[in-house]
């Protein structure tokens, strides 16, 4: 079963979703688009092969500004159930968006987020659901961070972005140039490795991700091919038709971590900003 995020209407759902996918031995995966992309899959390569150091310090922030305005009340169906809590659950952008946010710092770093502080707000008089999310972030090694996903940025398209800093040097990803990956050194020296498929510099399964030489651009819907194609390549494995190149990046235990960040975002925004632990 292939799904889009997040996975369900709230964790007890996903819970049950987890125990039907054990119990049926069956494959399953979200489409994480971001996760689809060449330089996001290297900056995760990156990070472990400890060309960071110890990470210690990750901002993520994504800004749209599509819902400034009362979309839902003008006859946009996307905007109607994106803000209709018996539709979309507990958060709105925390749930469409900042999911995404979450989900792209926990693959990049390897690192899961032990805690949340956050503040779910809403803008637009008469909006039912948050149409931003801010977060203070614990990491279960002692990593520090920031979040930040907002629909209404007036002017924003989907320009997510995300910066992780170590103890040797940095790391720098935006949707805004998605083929390009800024990596920061402690020398002062910075580099900027671009995607490609002729490119020496990236890792193997890196270049097996691009599908174009270096210099042309690849994007949103090549990013749902790499999805479709691992997803595939796990089915061929699974089935014993072969080996599989790829894997899905967001298997059913990320659908279970987004779905507890989502719940763990709303409870601590509720509490006056208390401190939360993520728990699936």
């Amino acid at each position: 079963m292939l799904s889009d995020k997040p996975a369900t209407l709230d964790l007890a759902e996903a819970r049950e979703l987890a125990d039907v996918v054990a119990k049926t031995k069956r494959c399953y995966a979200l489409t994480h688009t971001y996760l689809g992309y060449p330089m996001v899959a290297e900056a995760r390569r990156r990070v472990a092969a400890g060309d960071l150091g110890t990470v210690r310090q990750v901002a993520v922030q994504y800004p749209q500004g599509w819902l400034s305005d009362a979309a839902e009340l003008t006859g946009s169906k996307q905007a109607q159930w994106r803000t209709d809590p018996s539709r979309s659950g507990a958060g709105g952008s925390v749930g469409d968006i900042g999911v995404h946010a979450f989900n792209l710092v926990e693959y990049v770093t390897g690192i899961k987020i032990a805690r949340v502080c956050s503040q779910l707000s809403i803008a637009v008089p008469g909006r039912k659901l948050d149409d931003s999310a801010d977060a203070f972030l614990q990491f279960d090694n002692g990593a520090r961070g920031t979040l930040s996903a907002t629909q209404i940025a007036t002017g924003e398209e989907n320009d997510v972005t995300i910066r992780v800093y170590g103890d040797k040097g940095g790391l720098t990803w935006s949707h805004r140039d998605a083929n390009s990956l800024r990596l920061l050194g402690k020398d002062g020296v910075e580099r900027t490795l671009r995607a490609g498929s002729n490119s020496e510099t990236l890792h193997a399964t890196t270049r097996a991700m691009c599908r174009t030489p270096a210099g042309h651009p690849e994007g949103f819907i090549e990013a749902f091919a790499n999805l479709y194609l691992a997803f595939a390549s796990d089915i061929r494995k699974h089935t014993g038709a072969g080996e599989a190149p790829l894997a899905s990046p967001a298997p059913i235990s990320a659908a279970l971590r987004g779905m507890a960040f989502i719940e763990a975002m709303v409870q601590s925004s509720q509490a006056g900003q208390s401190w939360i632990d993520v728990r699936e």
